[in-house]
């Protein structure tokens, strides 16, 4: 028990840091080819958005997760920032507050998603996996 508590903590951590990872590299990028996104709140929320779950796939991917897994985990991400949208443009919440609000409750519904999956997130993941008929991860 304890090792399947540790080894779902480890995942949690590994998809964050995974997370700020892709946001950091490609924030970098963007400043190069958007210099203005900062300026534009909606857009720059989607962009980081993007960004974190770029880099929190790639990893998921390398460590042999399903891409329903994959998936579930990028919705869980992404969708408190794009209903927080609604609140920002309607002006009822700044940019400040749509980030740390956001960033939150991300990583409430990046929880959520694990914990609805929790036999796939506490145990270690090979690096031979093999789908099996549908499309969940099979270990070997």
């Amino acid at each position: 028990m304890r090792r399947q508590i540790f080894t779902f903590v480890g995942h949690y951590l590994e998809m964050v840091l995974a997370m700020f990872i892709g946001m950091g590299l490609l924030a970098l990028l963007w400043m190069l080819v958007w210099p203005g996104l900062h300026d534009q709140p909606v857009a720059s929320t989607l962009v980081m958005a993007a960004d974190m779950t770029i880099g929190m796939a790639g990893w998921m991917a390398i460590r042999g997760h399903s891409r329903r897994m994959i998936a579930e985990m990028s919705v869980a991400m992404v969708a408190p920032f794009v209903v927080l949208l609604v609140p920002l443009v309607a002006g009822a919440i700044t940019a400040d507050t749509l980030m740390m609000v956001g960033h939150v409750l991300m990583f409430g519904t990046m929880l959520a998603a694990m914990l609805l999956r929790r036999s796939d997130y506490t145990h270690r993941h090979g690096t031979v996996v093999q789908p099996d008929q549908v499309g969940n991860v099979a270990t070997p």
